[in-house]
């Protein structure tokens, strides 16, 4: 994620300036997610093939998910007024500052959205407006926004139910979640004390 700031621009994506159709291929999820994982803090390294997919694919989507000639844009519409139109998730291809930003109204989120929040948005797709409009899709594209305190068991249980709903191997999906969940309690909790997109702070 970045530093903060409004994004100077944001250009297109593979998918005619937008890039949701890219979620649907095989790679995309391992591209997304590892990102989370790349502190280098785990004694294992995570497969790609875990998320589902293999080197081929995850090379294939890696070139477009990170062209700089292409930013794709994924939104995430909600019906709730609180986020405007929703969340809008950025691959910022810059060669010197590459990431990826999550931006409301045009701001950089950061890392704030509780589990309450997150499932919230994951599971209120606004149907008449273009964007991701899968709930696991939903769940995994916002999954590191997720800051603040859980339930381990809960939280467990709904990644594995999202990568298996975009494709991961049954059998190895149970690897990709923990390493997922590993990532997520290592980094700094949720301050109480910051406004929240969803509540009006």
């Amino acid at each position: 994620m970045s530093r903060g700031g409004r994004i100077p621009e944001v250009r297109g994506g593979a998918a005619g300036d937008r890039g949701e159709s890219l979620v649907e291929r095989r790679g995309f999820w391992a591209n997304h997610l590892l990102a989370l994982c790349g502190d280098g803090a785990c004694a294992e390294r995570a497969d790609p093939e875990w998320f589902g997919g293999d080197g081929a694919d995850v090379d294939a989507l890696a070139e477009i998910l990170f062209d700089p000639e292409n930013w794709p844009v994924f939104r995430v519409p909600v019906p709730d007024g609180h986020l405007g139109p929703g969340v809008v998730v950025v691959y910022r291809n810059l060669v010197d500052e590459p990431g990826v930003d999550y931006l409301l109204d045009g701001q950089d989120m950061g890392s704030m959205l509780s589990w309450q929040e997150l499932v919230r948005v994951a599971d209120c797709p606004e149907p008449s407006a273009e964007g991701v409009q899968d709930v696991s899709g939903r769940f995994l594209l916002l999954l590191p926004l997720l800051g603040g305190a859980w339930s381990e068991e809960v939280v467990r249980g709904r990644i594995v139910a999202a990568l298996v709903a975009v494709g991961a191997p049954e059998d190895t999906v149970g690897r990709a979640a923990d390493h997922l969940l590993g990532h997520l309690e290592r980094r700094t909790l949720h301050d109480s004390a910051w406004g929240s997109p969803l509540s009006g702070g």
